[in-house]
Protein backbone atom coordinates (compact mmCIF):
# COMPACT_ATOMS: atom_id res chain seq x y z
CA UNK A 1 0.00 0.00 0.00
CA UNK A 2 2.92 2.31 0.09
CA UNK A 3 6.61 2.48 -0.70
CA UNK A 4 9.46 3.68 1.44
CA UNK A 5 12.72 4.84 -0.82
CA UNK A 6 15.68 6.55 1.14
CA UNK A 7 17.53 9.45 -1.30
CA UNK A 8 20.83 9.93 1.36
CA UNK A 9 18.54 11.30 4.59
CA UNK A 10 15.64 12.11 2.93
CA UNK A 11 12.88 9.23 3.00
CA UNK A 12 10.35 9.19 0.41
CA UNK A 13 7.20 7.53 1.21
CA UNK A 14 4.36 6.89 -1.67
CA UNK A 15 1.15 6.05 -1.56
CA UNK A 16 0.77 2.87 -3.36
CA UNK A 17 -2.96 2.21 -3.80
CA UNK A 18 -3.70 3.16 -7.09
CA UNK A 19 -6.47 1.23 -8.36
CA UNK A 20 -8.24 3.49 -5.77
CA UNK A 21 -6.63 6.25 -7.16
CA UNK A 22 -4.22 6.44 -3.18
CA UNK A 23 -7.82 6.56 -1.35
CA UNK A 24 -6.99 6.27 2.07
CA UNK A 25 -8.64 3.47 4.39
CA UNK A 26 -8.15 2.65 7.66
CA UNK A 27 -5.25 0.38 6.74
CA UNK A 28 -3.32 3.20 4.50
CA UNK A 29 -3.72 5.76 7.37
CA UNK A 30 -2.16 3.23 9.82
CA UNK A 31 0.68 2.14 7.80
CA UNK A 32 1.31 5.38 6.37
CA UNK A 33 1.55 6.91 10.25
CA UNK A 34 3.72 3.95 11.37
CA UNK A 35 6.07 4.50 7.57
CA UNK A 36 6.44 7.93 9.07
CA UNK A 37 6.99 6.90 12.84
CA UNK A 38 9.85 4.70 11.59
CA UNK A 39 11.24 7.11 9.13
CA UNK A 40 11.94 9.18 11.77
CA UNK A 41 13.31 6.82 14.11
CA UNK A 42 15.43 5.27 11.26
CA UNK A 43 17.23 8.66 11.34
CA UNK A 44 15.69 10.68 8.28
CA UNK A 45 16.88 13.97 8.62
CA UNK A 46 13.59 15.23 6.12
CA UNK A 47 10.66 12.84 4.37
CA UNK A 48 8.61 13.67 1.33
CA UNK A 49 5.11 12.04 1.00
CA UNK A 50 3.88 11.32 -2.86
CA UNK A 51 1.55 9.09 -4.36
CA UNK A 52 2.59 6.66 -7.10
CA UNK A 53 0.43 6.91 -10.26
CA UNK A 54 -1.80 9.81 -11.17
CA UNK A 55 -2.81 10.87 -7.97
CA UNK A 56 -1.39 12.06 -5.09
CA UNK A 57 -4.61 10.86 -2.97
CA UNK A 58 -7.94 10.64 -3.76
CA UNK A 59 -9.46 11.25 -0.76
CA UNK A 60 -11.09 8.82 1.60
CA UNK A 61 -12.34 5.32 0.89
CA UNK A 62 -15.63 6.15 0.51
CA UNK A 63 -16.25 2.17 2.06
CA UNK A 64 -14.75 3.07 5.19
CA UNK A 65 -15.01 7.09 5.41
CA UNK A 66 -18.62 6.66 7.17
CA UNK A 67 -16.88 4.63 10.20
CA UNK A 68 -15.38 5.99 13.55
CA UNK A 69 -12.72 3.78 12.76
CA UNK A 70 -11.70 5.40 9.65
CA UNK A 71 -11.83 8.85 11.60
CA UNK A 72 -9.70 7.96 14.45
CA UNK A 73 -7.15 6.14 11.70
CA UNK A 74 -7.39 9.27 10.06
CA UNK A 75 -6.71 11.71 12.62
CA UNK A 76 -3.83 9.88 14.25
CA UNK A 77 -2.11 9.58 10.97
CA UNK A 78 -2.52 13.34 10.39
CA UNK A 79 -1.14 14.60 14.15
CA UNK A 80 1.58 12.38 13.24
CA UNK A 81 2.65 14.48 9.85
CA UNK A 82 2.11 17.39 11.35
CA UNK A 83 4.09 16.58 15.15
CA UNK A 84 6.87 14.85 13.47
CA UNK A 85 10.62 16.66 14.46
CA UNK A 86 11.31 16.78 10.67
CA UNK A 87 10.08 19.09 8.06
CA UNK A 88 8.10 17.14 6.05
CA UNK A 89 7.05 17.78 2.12
CA UNK A 90 4.49 16.59 0.32
CA UNK A 91 4.79 16.70 -3.54
CA UNK A 92 1.51 17.08 -4.55
CA UNK A 93 1.37 15.11 -8.25
CA UNK A 94 -1.91 15.05 -9.06
CA UNK A 95 -5.55 15.49 -7.49
CA UNK A 96 -5.49 16.10 -3.57
CA UNK A 97 -9.41 15.36 -2.50
CA UNK A 98 -10.61 15.51 0.79
CA UNK A 99 -8.31 13.70 3.11
CA UNK A 100 -6.22 13.87 0.35
CA UNK A 101 -6.17 17.96 1.08
CA UNK A 102 -5.57 17.16 4.80
CA UNK A 103 -2.80 14.95 4.11
CA UNK A 104 -1.07 17.35 1.94
CA UNK A 105 -1.38 20.82 4.34
CA UNK A 106 -0.25 18.43 7.70
CA UNK A 107 2.82 18.43 5.56
CA UNK A 108 5.28 21.38 5.86
CA UNK A 109 5.58 22.23 2.90
CA UNK A 110 4.10 21.42 -0.82
CA UNK A 111 5.64 21.26 -3.92
CA UNK A 112 2.59 20.78 -6.90
CA UNK A 113 2.80 19.61 -10.56
CA UNK A 114 1.33 20.84 -12.78
CA UNK A 115 -1.57 18.44 -12.83
CA UNK A 116 -2.41 18.92 -8.97
CA UNK A 117 -5.57 20.18 -7.61
CA UNK A 118 -7.13 20.28 -4.21
CA UNK A 119 -10.49 20.16 -3.07
CA UNK A 120 -12.99 19.43 -0.19
CA UNK A 121 -16.14 18.43 -1.17
CA UNK A 122 -17.38 17.55 2.21
CA UNK A 123 -20.76 19.42 1.54
CA UNK A 124 -21.38 17.63 -0.93
CA UNK A 125 -22.07 13.91 0.73
CA UNK A 126 -22.61 15.53 4.19
CA UNK A 127 -19.32 14.69 6.30
CA UNK A 128 -17.26 17.66 8.21
CA UNK A 129 -13.80 18.39 8.34
CA UNK A 130 -12.42 18.44 11.73
CA UNK A 131 -12.26 22.34 12.96
CA UNK A 132 -8.13 21.69 13.04
CA UNK A 133 -8.47 21.03 9.30
CA UNK A 134 -10.22 24.00 8.58
CA UNK A 135 -7.84 26.40 10.61
CA UNK A 136 -4.80 24.73 9.49
CA UNK A 137 -6.16 25.33 5.52
CA UNK A 138 -7.02 29.20 5.89
CA UNK A 139 -3.97 29.95 7.60
CA UNK A 140 -2.40 29.08 4.66
CA UNK A 141 -4.45 29.15 1.84
CA UNK A 142 -6.06 32.45 3.24
CA UNK A 143 -9.84 32.82 4.65
CA UNK A 144 -11.48 33.55 0.95
CA UNK A 145 -9.61 30.41 -0.66
CA UNK A 146 -10.41 27.76 2.82
CA UNK A 147 -14.22 29.47 2.18
CA UNK A 148 -13.95 28.90 -1.21
CA UNK A 149 -12.88 25.37 -1.16
CA UNK A 150 -14.81 24.56 2.04
CA UNK A 151 -18.25 26.50 1.50
CA UNK A 152 -18.53 26.33 -2.72
CA UNK A 153 -16.82 22.78 -2.92
CA UNK A 154 -14.22 24.80 -5.20
CA UNK A 155 -10.99 23.36 -6.51
CA UNK A 156 -7.69 24.99 -6.25
CA UNK A 157 -5.39 23.67 -9.21
CA UNK A 158 -1.83 23.90 -9.09
CA UNK A 159 -1.45 27.26 -10.19
CA UNK A 160 -4.36 28.99 -7.74
CA UNK A 161 -2.77 27.00 -5.01
CA UNK A 162 0.94 28.29 -5.88
CA UNK A 163 -0.96 31.94 -5.40
CA UNK A 164 -2.61 31.57 -2.45
CA UNK A 165 0.27 30.60 -0.60
CA UNK A 166 -0.90 26.47 -0.37
CA UNK A 167 1.66 25.75 -2.06
CA UNK A 168 5.36 26.97 -2.18
CA UNK A 169 6.79 25.56 -5.02
CA UNK A 170 5.85 24.20 -8.36
CA UNK A 171 7.34 20.96 -9.94
CA UNK A 172 7.73 17.01 -9.53
CA UNK A 173 9.10 14.42 -7.38
CA UNK A 174 12.62 15.20 -7.93
CA UNK A 175 12.21 18.76 -7.08
CA UNK A 176 10.62 17.53 -3.71
CA UNK A 177 13.27 15.56 -3.03
CA UNK A 178 15.94 18.02 -3.49
CA UNK A 179 14.83 20.51 -1.39
CA UNK A 180 13.81 17.68 1.36
CA UNK A 181 17.72 17.04 0.90
CA UNK A 182 18.60 20.52 1.28
CA UNK A 183 16.80 20.64 4.64
CA UNK A 184 18.26 17.40 5.58
CA UNK A 185 21.46 19.18 5.49
CA UNK A 186 20.35 21.98 8.03
CA UNK A 187 20.67 21.56 11.77
CA UNK A 188 18.66 19.13 13.07
CA UNK A 189 17.62 20.53 16.18
CA UNK A 190 16.89 23.96 14.99
CA UNK A 191 14.85 23.00 12.50
CA UNK A 192 12.77 20.45 14.95
CA UNK A 193 12.74 23.56 17.38
CA UNK A 194 11.60 26.30 14.88
CA UNK A 195 8.68 23.37 13.49
CA UNK A 196 7.66 23.12 16.82
CA UNK A 197 7.24 26.95 17.55
CA UNK A 198 5.58 26.87 14.71
CA UNK A 199 3.10 24.72 15.53
CA UNK A 200 2.39 25.94 18.82
CA UNK A 201 2.18 29.83 18.02
CA UNK A 202 -0.06 29.41 15.28
CA UNK A 203 -1.99 25.95 15.99
CA UNK A 204 -3.05 26.20 19.47
CA UNK A 205 -4.75 23.44 20.59
CA UNK A 206 -8.66 23.97 19.47
CA UNK A 207 -11.12 22.90 22.63
CA UNK A 208 -13.68 24.72 22.08
CA UNK A 209 -16.28 23.00 23.09
CA UNK A 210 -19.14 24.13 20.93
CA UNK A 211 -16.70 24.46 18.04
CA UNK A 212 -16.39 20.19 18.67
CA UNK A 213 -20.67 19.98 19.54
CA UNK A 214 -20.65 21.42 16.23
CA UNK A 215 -18.27 18.66 14.19
CA UNK A 216 -19.65 15.61 16.23
CA UNK A 217 -23.22 16.64 14.99
CA UNK A 218 -22.37 16.64 11.34
CA UNK A 219 -21.34 13.14 11.69
CA UNK A 220 -24.77 12.35 13.86
CA UNK A 221 -27.13 13.81 11.51
CA UNK A 222 -29.74 13.10 9.17
CA UNK A 223 -27.82 14.85 6.42
CA UNK A 224 -24.98 12.34 7.13
CA UNK A 225 -27.19 9.35 6.81
CA UNK A 226 -28.73 10.44 3.93
CA UNK A 227 -25.44 10.87 2.09
CA UNK A 228 -24.37 7.41 2.92
CA UNK A 229 -27.71 6.40 1.80
CA UNK A 230 -27.59 8.56 -1.66
CA UNK A 231 -23.83 6.56 -2.54
CA UNK A 232 -25.39 3.42 -1.94
CA UNK A 233 -28.22 3.81 -4.08
CA UNK A 234 -26.27 5.58 -6.48
CA UNK A 235 -28.03 8.77 -6.80
CA UNK A 236 -27.97 12.38 -5.96
CA UNK A 237 -28.41 13.20 -1.81
CA UNK A 238 -30.47 15.49 -0.38
CA UNK A 239 -30.30 17.38 2.67
CA UNK A 240 -32.16 18.77 4.44
CA UNK A 241 -30.20 20.62 7.28
CA UNK A 242 -30.98 18.45 9.86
Amino acid sequence: MIEVGRFDRVAVIRLDRQAKRNALNVELCHVLREAVQGAVDDGARSIVLTGNGTSFCSGADLDEVYTAEFRQALYAMLRTVTDAPVPIVAAVNGPAVGAGTQLAIAADLRVVAPGAFFAVPTAKIGLAVDPWTIRRLALLAGNGTARALLLACDQLDAAAARASGLAERGGGLEHAIEWAGEMADLAPLTVAYSKRVLNDAFEPALDDEHLAAAFEACWASEDFAEGRRARSEKRGPVFRGR
